[in-house]
Formats: C-alpha cells, structure tokens, sequence
C-alpha cells in the first residue's frame, strides 16, 4: 500500500479493480484511492481471493478500517461474505479506510462457491491495443477520464491507456477526441509572462485560463470535491496566521535575456524563478522558517514548491527539493516530471506537502499584482505578477524603458519580520537583474 499523507484522515474509493471472487497476489493493485490531493493504487498485503468489498467506489473511508476482505482460498470464500454480511454491510453509511485488509482464516471451510467469473491473469505487455478491461469486463479508467468521454462522446473500450496497468487517463480521452490536453495551470503558470508586445516567454506548454471557467451551471450547488475540500481547510486554517505582505519591483530584462539563452536547453521559466529564490533563501533562512507549536521551525532544505491550478478544481503544490543546490536543468527536467504526474493525480504525498516556501504566479495571464494567501506549516509565500514594459527613471536621471515584475511577499509574522522580507526581496531583486547567469552554474 502507498505511504499516505500524515494529514490525510481519509480517502476516496475512486474505483475496484478486483471484484469478490478474483485472485489477488502480494502487492497487486487492488483498487484506487483519491486523498485529498493524488490518486493512489493500494496494494493487497497478501495473497489469495478478494472475498468481499465492504465499501463500493464512491464511498468515502476514514483511515484505518477495513474496506475489503482477502482470503487465502476459494473454499473460504462464502465463509468471508457470510461473516462481512452480519457484521459489515455494503450500505454502511460511513466508510472503513482505504485497505485491502486480509480477513482471519475461517473456522470451518465452507463449500466453494461457483468459480470467479476471470481467473488471475498477468497484465497484457505494453503498449496494449486498447483499454485493459477489469475482471468483470469494465475499463479501468480515473473518473475524469470517464466524465472527458462523456464529453466528447469518446467510446473507452477503443482507447490505449497510458496510466498504470494501462489505465485510460483523461490525456487519452482527450488526445482520441482530438483537442489539446489540459495541462493545470504551473505556478498557477510557469513563468513571469510578459504582457501585450511580444508575448509570455516560451516555458513549458500551459493551457489558457478558460473564459468564465466554472465548476458547475446557474442555479446548481456543486459540492468540492477531495481535493477542492483540502484547499477549504487550508485556507480555513490560514484565518488564524497573523500575515503581512510585502511588495517589490524587479526588472526582468537580463532574466528575459537568459531564458532565451537556456530554453532551446530545456531550461523552463519556472525552474528560473524557483531556483533565484532557492538562492535568495539560502541567504535569508529566517523566510524559509515556520512556526510551530515548539517555536520556529527551520529546516534543513530549502524546498520550492509551486502553486498549479487543477483543471477540474483545487490547488497543488509539486515541491521542487533543494532548489537551492540542484542545478538549473536537473531543476527543469524534474518539474517537467512533476507536472506530468500532477495531471494525472499520481504524484507520492511527499512531492506535493515537503514545501518550505511557495511560489504563485498568475503572470502569464497579465496580472498586474496580487497578494498569495500563505499556506498552513510554511513562513512565505512569493506571488508573480506579469511583466510588462515601464518607463523607468535611472539614478542618473536618464529615461529608459524596462520590463518589470511586481512581486508581493506573503509572510508569517510571528517568524518572519518586516526587515527579513524587505532583505530577502532585495537580495532576490539584485540576483535577477544583475547576474541571472550564475543560476546556471
């Protein structure tokens, strides 16, 4: 079974991909769990047959209870089932947790029930024709899958499925329907987007913020959803920090000219930014500090993570670990993973809740300013505006237009004070418009 977040309490069952009477083997997957922000295949703890499903898909399961019996043979099949029928109806109005839990032997063999419907059967060889059909004849594919094929009138059986044990993922539906994938929106972008003349950097593909994008039509009421239902209760809890926020101009133009430099290297804006302020915190461990119940907490990495929008609601903050000394293109090609898997859901707990300080920007989609609202267990969160060009005022009195950034500094201030932000915000400043070369080195 995956390791689970530490603060998820409980899971979603998104889809059985066993059914009662299936052979299960150690390890095999037996059904998916969404938690509050990733899709997770939990595995069975041993071997032997799926007896009974005690909670369906679409029940929601508090963690550490049972939601599945296994058992080591089809003689103690109908036993199990007996047994979950008195004591754990499949109606239960509450959930057990996401576990494939082995149940206890039974006392007595009973007689051995019709045979499974599909014998155990190892995985077809990839890549496969077409989606791999579950025992009971259904395609295994994630419920935004299903809803895409909804949408574009997509038929599943015809697909290849490109998730684990071929999986049909909502790229799929939307590569056979022939309309662009939906990539979420990195940082809630991926870079310091230049507004009007000339266009956003080229970084990583993102998808155009839709026109009225919406979550449900007039006159509905749509519940959140896991993930958006994380997003609630962080922003909840963020209610009782004392915030304040800091502001900052920083000219782009040397960045700009060095991203082209890097691009056509693989070198996306986002690795950039993160890395400057992986940088800028190095020196400024104060920022990088949260508070705890013991006091402030200072870590022992410097851990970027960067805020993407969710095409079908929520946050996500992929964490790029020790931005600060992982070079520029190892820094690029990880998120470039990252936000794969983060499309699909299946990004491990670790990559998305180890941030040390957070990163937004709504740059590319030509935001002046904005203020971050600081997520719970960190000190700061860094919000990126567009860039955009400025006439500016030279020291010398001379006139010349630059392009330049806002950035605003969300910070906790029972750790991080006023000077520590205004310093590390400079710092930040003097590294991206004098030598953004040496975050290549």
């Amino acid at each position: 079974m995956p390791a689970l977040s530490s603060t998820m309490t409980e899971g979603k069952i998104v889809e059985w991909l066993k059914k009662p009477g299936d052979r299960v083997e150690r390890g095999e997957t037996v059904l998916v769990v969404e938690s509050d922000k990733a899709d997770m295949d939990v595995e069975a703890f041993e071997e032997g047959f799926l007896a009974a499903v005690l909670m369906e898909a679409g029940s929601t399961a508090p963690v550490g209870e049972t939601i599945g019996l296994i058992v080591g043979s089809e003689a103690e099949i109908a036993e199990a089932q007996a047994r979950s029928a008195g004591s754990a109806p499949a109606a239960a109005p509450k959930a057990p947790a996401p576990a494939a839990a082995p149940a206890e032997p039974a006392a007595a063999p009973a007689p051995p029930p019709p045979a499974p419907a599909a014998p155990a059967a190892p995985p077809p060889p990839a890549p496969v024709p077409a989606a791999v059909p579950a025992g009971d004849g259904r395609v295994v594919a994630t419920p935004r899958a299903r809803k895409l094929a909804s949408r574009y009138s997509v038929d599943l059986a015809t697909l290849r499925g490109s998730g684990p044990r071929g999986r049909i993922q909502a790229e799929d539906v939307e590569r056979a329907a022939g309309v662009g994938a939906g990539v979420p929106q990195v940082a809630e972008g991926t870079a310091p987007a230049a507004a009007a003349a000339g266009g956003p950097p080229a970084a990583a593909p993102v998808a155009t913020a839709p026109a009225g994008q919406s979550f449900g039509g007039p006159g509905e009421t749509v519940p959140f959803n896991t993930l958006q239902q994380a997003v609630v209760r962080n922003m909840n809890a963020s209610l009782a920090i004392p915030c304040f926020h800091v502001g900052y101009t920083i000219t782009t133009d040397a960045l700009d000219a060095f991203y082209k430099e890097v691009k056509g290297k693989g070198v996306t804006m986002t690795a950039l930014l993160a890395k400057a302020v992986g940088v800028a915190l190095a020196r400024h461990p104060q920022v990088n500090a949260a508070a705890s119940e013991a006091g402030m907490t200072y870590p022992t990495a410097v851990n970027v993570a960067v805020a993407v929008a969710m095409e079908d609601g929520g946050l996500i903050t992929p964490v790029l670990p020790e931005a600060d000394r992982t070079d520029l293109y190892t820094l690029s090609r990880t998120w470039a993973d990252l936000v794969s898997r983060a499309r699909t859901k299946q990004l491990k707990p670790e990559e998305y809740s180890t941030g040390t300080f957070t990163l937004s920007n709504l740059g590319m989609f030509g935001v002046d300013r904005f203020d971050a609202i600081l997520p719970p267990g960190t000190g700061a969160i860094l919000a990126v505006a567009a860039s955009r060009p400025a006439v500016v005022a030279g020291k010398d009195g001379s006139i010349a237009v630059r392009r330049q950034m806002q950035v605003n500094l969300t910070a906790d201030h029972r750790v991080i004070y006023g000077t520590h932000a205004a310093a590390f915000l400079k710092d930040l400043a003097e590294l991206i418009e004098t030598r953004p070369q040496s975050l290549a080195l």
